[in-house]
């Protein structure tokens, strides 16, 4: 892993974001991998936060907040190590006919939030990450965590 996503996921950069764009989600995964970290299955890159939202609106076409707010109410597990997850919409058993799991994250959008005592519940306990995925499925779903606590 490199330096960028670990710095983030000890919740040391709140002011950038992280994006995972899959294989099967774009095009050129090797111009990407320039300007990111190769990952099994795709590409992780840390941006600063606004050219963050612009960069994933622009390779996916989806507004990130607008994904926040449509999958904050479908939790499912986003693995921001390997970016494998658990999508709300599986069973467990679905692969397709070329044994390919039809329930993988396509993309993931994620920010830091640093700890406010004031907003309380997770927020008091330290800085949460928010990770946000759109599955293969077409499905959308969420988890949160505070940092250090999984």
């Amino acid at each position: 892993m490199n330096p960028d996503r670990r710095q983030f996921l000890d919740g040391e950069r709140p002011e950038d974001v992280l994006l995972f764009f899959a294989e099967s989600a774009v095009s050129d995964l090797g111009t990407l991998s320039q300007h990111g970290e190769a990952v099994g299955n795709g590409v992780a890159l840390i941006l600063e936060a606004e050219r963050g939202r612009s960069a994933f609106e622009g390779a996916t076409g989806v507004d990130p907040m607008s994904l926040a707010s449509a999958a904050m109410d479908a939790e499912g597990t986003v693995d921001l190590d390997s970016f494998e997850g658990d999508c709300p919409e599986s069973d467990g058993d679905d692969v397709d006919a070329n044994g390919t799991d039809e329930h993988v994250p396509r993309f993931v959008f994620a920010f830091a939030e640093e700890r406010n005592e004031d907003v309380g519940g997770i927020y008091a306990e330290g800085d949460v990450i928010h990770a946000y995925a759109v599955c293969e499925c077409g499905d959308v779903y969420s988890e949160r965590w505070v940092v250090g606590a999984t």
